[in-house]
């Protein structure tokens, strides 16, 4: 990849989005006496529309290249998520969801008492339906949960919490949380299981073309947009007014070849271009951190949506779980393996004491967001971590290739001796404060 390309990417995948309750681009829409859309207009359904495509082309892979299935749960190895980002302090377990008008699953969820875990639902457009835990459910943290299809009634046990679908299918994300025994979590991870009836109609993943970070789709996105719009419903309340347009256009690009070519240029020259420099500056940013506060429930926030679904697709919401994400330093230079830095949580702003459940932060390489290999096999520091405090109270966490000087070993978290990475410190379960935006992380400091 090209350095001035790789530089967007970067920014495009991890730098947070923008204030809450605020649209990404202009709403203009296309007059009714004019078929012809504006360019922004083309801007505005394309934005839309690629979030869902981004879902769209997860379920793909999982159900036409990974073969998992409907309605059974992949239980992932420790240490191991085919998603960006996977968080090593949990065991992950992963499943699409398919049922019908007449059909009904039954999620059995096993009592799990002194540690984290949630079962989270999210939608086709990466949207979180519901949380199955003990906050969510706390006179049912556990037992029988019958997903059925909303509006309908289908025959479910007498004794299970009925959870409403917004749709026929749905994508469940669980964890439970390691909290230094491995081996408890992973045979909590595998208590979870489905009741699936016979006969549940299923329609395969719509058929979109194949994109990438380096080559996204363009104006191929126009080409199903009545299939598309029609597989899934929106909770965005802006869903008609976008609809409309992407509707608009899609019928623009079918008069001739010179308004597909316009489409094209447009979303290449404009489309792309304007929301990779756009979502650079969205967000809450600090000391190299960025942060966004409406990961899971976007409202009208299509911006938000698409760098979400594209850096971390199946974020959480935040009452559950909080990103800070970290690719510069306080100095707002990109994170570098051939330097030194280091974040200095003081004794009143520990990390323990903005959560009630757990926190860990991750180092990861850029583009790709994978786990760095290094000698100690260390990819996060976190709670569990026997940490050294400083004699002044305060926690030094230091990032670089080799153990920084005076620095205790249990506190380091190697980096990639010439190469970028990035961080993500994540709050399970943050308290008020951090969800109030009063808590902020210690800055990433360069030494």
């Amino acid at each position: 990849m090209k350095k001035a390309l790789l530089i967007l990417v970067v920014g495009f995948l991890f730098i947070s989005c923008k204030k809450e309750g605020s649209t990404s681009t202009a709403t203009t829409s296309t007059s009714e006496n004019n078929t012809t859309p504006s360019d922004q207009d083309i801007i505005d359904a394309y934005t839309y529309l690629y979030g869902r495509y981004l879902v769209i082309q997860q379920e793909n892979h999982d159900i036409n290249v990974e073969k998992v299935g409907y309605n059974k749960i992949k239980y992932n190895p420790l240490g191991s998520a085919q998603f960006v980002n996977p968080n090593l302090d949990v065991a992950y377990l992963e499943a699409w969801i398919a049922v019908d008008a007449t059909h009904a699953v039954i999620l059995n969820v096993p009592k799990i008492e002194g540690r984290y875990y949630t079962a989270q639902l999210l939608d086709g457009w990466g949207e979180v339906i519901v949380n199955i835990n003990e906050r969510n459910f706390p006179k049912t943290p556990y037992g029988k949960f019958a997903l059925v299809l909303k509006g309908t009634n289908p025959s479910i046990p007498s004794d299970a919490v009925k959870i409403e679908l917004p749709s026929n299918k749905a994508k469940m994300l669980a964890r439970v949380e390691l909290k230094g025994t491995p081996d408890v979590a992973q045979k909590l991870q595998k208590q979870f299981t489905f009741t699936v009836p016979d006969g549940i109609k299923i329609e395969p993943p719509i058929t979109i073309p194949e994109f990438t970070p380096k080559a996204p789709i363009a104006g191929e996105i126009f080409d199903k947009v009545e299939e598309v719009l029609n597989s899934y419903p929106d909770a965005n309340p802006k869903a008609k007014e976008y609809q409309a347009k992407a509707i608009a256009v899609s019928k623009y690009a079918k008069t001739d070849d010179k308004a597909k070519t316009r489409i094209d240029e447009v979303i290449k020259t404009k489309a792309i271009p304007a929301f990779l420099a756009g979502a650079k500056g969205f967000g809450t940013q600090k000391g190299g951190w960025s942060v966004t506060y409406v990961a899971g429930k976007f409202g009208d926030d299509i911006m938000a949506r698409d760098i979400i679904n594209y850096g971390g697709l199946w974020a959480n919401q935040i009452q559950e779980a909080i990103y800070f994400i970290g690719l510069t330093d306080s100095n707002k230079e990109p994170l570098s393996g051939d330097k030194v830095y280091e974040i200095r949580f003081p004794k009143d702003q520990l990390p323990d004491s903005a959560v009630n459940a757990f926190w860990s932060v991750t180092l990861y390489s850029v583009p790709d967001y994978r786990v760095v290999d290094n000698k100690l096999k260390r990819y996060n520091l976190n709670n569990v971590s026997n940490l050294k405090k400083n004699p002044d109270g305060s926690l030094s966490i230091w990032l670089a290739s080799s153990l920084p000087k005076d620095a205790p070993q249990s506190n380091w978290l190697p980096t990639p001796a010439g190469k970028g990475f990035s961080l993500n410190l994540r709050l399970y379960v943050s308290k008020k404060e951090v969800l109030d935006g009063k808590w902020f992380p210690a800055p990433i400091e360069q030494k």
